[in-house]
């Protein structure tokens, strides 16, 4: 990792930081009304969703399938979320199925960095500052690296940081009155307490998730699903459940088990703009809890 990307990767955990400090303050005052939530929330969930449904379930493992053109919008949405570019993120995300919780995963709190807080720490955070980006994109997203449309996406991933932290600036400004206070309260809530909040969830599948939680399958890794994560991640935090089955679409595999991103997927399908969406049969489900069962304590 170059120092120039280090740099790059250590402003964007701490200026969202600041962010979330400057507003902590403007609630104090009361400087904070239902546009400034709104715009957060609406950020909040395309970004995400961005992030959940396109960088991951669609992009990573191809748990349903889009038309180009759609799978192109959802890489835009996961850049907005200032989490790297399409090719960085789903190499790395590839690259930790490939070694999870042994060495060679970019982001386990096993491996690597000691145990306890130190490698929850770097599982966190700490790898953003050593091995995020660092997956060969021909070796682990060549599907992505030949598709001239979305390297050029990734390519301009610089631009999408600032249309981020752009487009809830203008909202602001527009939905308070043409008032740069208005511009300002739409940057902070809208861009950079919103970013700060998708990191760190996303982050916290990183390093919670493989740490705390329950299990119920028979798997090799550490993986583990964390109940109280599962709506901030729009139902990410099922993370065992998706280690069990990487390519399943529905993370949250029992009913009581809320998966928000499974449900927009669901209705993409429903309209006719997602199909052959990945769905694990019960008896698998069944087969893979009766093998952990039989494991000797």
């Amino acid at each position: 990792m170059s120092r120039a990307e280090r740099y790059a990767n250590l402003a964007g955990v701490v200026v969202p930081f600041a962010g979330v400090l400057i507003a902590i303050v403007l609630l104090w005052n009361s400087w904070v009304d239902w546009i400034d939530l709104a715009i957060f929330a609406v950020m909040y969930l395309a970004t995400a969703i961005g992030v959940t449904v396109g960088f991951h379930r669609l992009l990573t493992h191809r748990s349903f399938g889009v038309d180009p053109w759609l799978e192109r919008t959802f890489a835009r949405m996961g850049q907005l979320s200032v989490e790297g570019s399409v090719l960085d993120w789903v190499a790395d995300h590839r690259k930790h199925h490939a070694h999870t919780d042994v060495e060679g995963d970019p982001h386990s709190p096993h491996v690597g960095h000691g145990s306890g807080l130190s490698g929850l720490w770097h599982a966190h955070t700490g790898w953003l500052m050593e091995t995020q980006g660092q997956a060969d994109w021909k070796k682990y997203a060549r599907d992505l690296y030949e598709d001239p449309k979305m390297k050029a996406i990734g390519r301009h991933f610089p631009a999408y940081v600032v249309a981020s932290l752009l487009i809830p600036t203008v909202t602001g400004y527009v939905l308070h009155g043409f008032t740069w206070e208005g511009a300002l309260r739409g940057y902070i809530w809208g861009g950079l307490v919103r970013i700060f909040l998708v990191h760190h969830v996303t982050w916290s599948v990183n390093s919670v998730c493989h740490y705390f939680g329950s299990r119920r399958f028979d798997i090799e890794d550490k993986s583990t699903n964390v109940a109280w994560l599962a709506l901030p991640s729009l139902g990410e935090s099922w993370h065992h459940n998706h280690h069990a089955f990487p390519r399943s679409a529905k993370h949250g595999l029992k009913p009581w088990e809320i998966d928000l991103s499974a449900l927009f997927i669901s209705g993409l399908a429903k309209v006719g703009l997602a199909r052959d969406v990945v769905v694990i049969a019960p008896e698998r489900q069944e087969a893979k809890e009766l093998a952990r069962e039989k494991v000797p304590a």
